[in-house]
């Protein structure tokens, strides 16, 4: 709302300033530079660009930066040295005016096809000496491409062929600018990218949503529900939010960070390591995690494993494995759930079942009555008297108990990762695949089925047979 001047064609106001700030009269002053032995036109230096936007725009000098940043990191505006760092520095550094042809507002995707001529063709011209990321995209594209990869040479042949013809200084200009669009649309790792493609949108967010009677009639059913609602004092839920910030904070990935170091950043899988599921020896932050709340430690498969270890010893593990059964009949296939509601039935709530759970006498009669015909959630109000019954009692016993403290004391303290740049690009080259989740899943299962053949009913008679054969 602050820029001045007419809009052209209708164009939005970050490419209208763009176009005013290369206005011969009123625009960033610009001038003519000597860059690698050749004059490069109409170079215009980061403090020129800042000192524009924050008189131009009346803003302080930190908001113009960040305006100057999201232009050269849109395209709009692109480094002439540095290249690789889309920012825009307030010192004298060289930057230039991208061409119309390549801002954002064009909307063409940038196509692996087009980078893949791009690729070639800048390897033919310097001869193979592409930087380590443009080589791994290059081999990849290769790979990926392979069935149009002679057309792909062939264009970037031509287009090399034709960009010969032209002088000098308006090749190394066009170089520039097709360097600097394929640098904020195919980014350098460790970087980030303003041009993140998501899903495509199916709705125009511009358009007006047409005003129904189905329309006015949800708002008035949702207003209904507002007013109907019970009310809690704003002291009470700010305290809540309070607290919990309080209790999460060290563990909120956006307020501290991975320790030892970040895999995407770092490309060290030693974060993942230290974190799998059923790793042997968990994090003090894990471990820290399951004494919030009994959900969170359910919802960690080592903590669960730890708390079973936990019941063993109080010989009280059908609740929660009745929870767990519960949970994957909720979430199992259609076509196993019969199947699974005569196994819980069986195994937790008939007479004399060898790990008959306690439960009151309602909800048993509602659980059983639904188990004749069952579905995926008929154990709800089993599942919740038992996870209550667990959370009031087992659970805080548990965290009293000598199984948490000594996973406490052996728990692991990982020191922060320092690599140097050099560490880090070798980290890049020699990045190792991840464990495939269907090997953990297997890995999962055959857990489970030596759990139950554990738990399950001892036979006496061939346990006396298998002795009397040793002897």
């Amino acid at each position: 709302s602050k820029i001045r001047g007419d809009t052209v064609h209708e164009q939005s106001s970050v490419e209208a300033m763009v176009l005013e700030m290369q206005d011969s009269k009123s625009g960033v002053k610009s001038s003519e530079q000597k860059l690698n032995i050749t004059s490069i036109p109409h170079v215009v230096t980061g403090q020129d660009i800042l000192a524009w936007i924050a008189n131009h725009m009346k803003v302080d000098a930190q908001e113009a930066q960040t305006i100057g940043t999201m232009l050269v990191a849109y395209g709009f505006i692109y480094p002439l040295q540095d290249h690789k760092k889309l920012i825009l520095k307030p010192d004298v550094s060289l930057y230039r005016f991208q061409t119309p042809y390549f801002w954002p507002v064009q909307k063409w995707k940038a196509d692996n096809t087009d980078y893949a001529i791009y690729l070639a063709k800048r390897n033919i011209r310097k001869k193979g000496t592409l930087d380590v990321y443009e080589q791994e995209y290059y081999k990849n594209l290769h790979k990926w491409l392979n069935h149009k990869w002679d057309f792909i040479v062939m264009q970037a042949k031509e287009q090399y062929r034709a960009g010969k013809e032209r002088n000098k200084a308006d090749r190394v200009v066009f170089d520039c600018q097709e360097r600097a669009y394929w640098i904020v649309h195919r980014p350098p790792p460790r970087t980030h990218s303003a041009m993140d493609y998501g899903v495509d949108r199916l709705i125009d967010p511009n358009a007006e949503e047409n005003k129904t009677f189905d329309y006015y009639r949800r708002i008035i059913i949702f207003t209904q529900q507002a007013i109907m609602r019970s009310k809690v004092k704003s002291t009470v839920s700010l305290g809540a939010i309070l607290k919990h910030m309080t209790t999460y904070k060290d563990h909120d990935p956006f307020l501290a960070p991975c320790l030892p170091s970040n895999p995407w950043q770092t490309d060290d899988s030693s974060y993942w390591d230290l974190n799998m599921r059923n790793v042997e020896i968990p994090t003090k932050m894990r471990v820290e995690r399951w004494s919030f709340s009994f959900f969170e430690l359910l919802n960690d498969p080592r903590g669960r494993t730890d708390f079973k270890v936990f019941l063993k010893k109080e010989f009280s593990g059908e609740n929660l494995a009745f929870w767990e059964a519960a949970e994957e009949m909720k979430w199992g296939t259609a076509s196993s759930i019969s199947e699974k509601a005569q196994t819980i039935f069986k195994t937790f709530l008939a007479p004399g079942a060898p790990r008959w759970i306690n439960i009151d006498g309602r909800t048993m009669g509602l659980t059983v009555k639904g188990l004749e015909h069952p579905h995926r959630y008929v154990l709800d109000a089993a599942q919740t008297h038992i996870f209550m019954l667990m959370k009031k009692d087992t659970f805080y016993r548990y965290l009293k108990s000598p199984v948490y403290k000594d996973i406490q004391k052996k728990a692991l303290s990982p020191a922060p990762h320092n690599f140097t740049p050099s560490q880090l690009e070798q980290n890049a080259q020699n990045r190792k695949p991840g464990i495939n989740p269907i090997i953990i899943w297997q890995q999962e299962e055959e857990e489970r089925a030596k759990a139950a053949a554990a738990a399950g009913p001892i036979d006496i008679k061939k346990l006396m047979a298998s002795k009397l054969d040793r002897k």
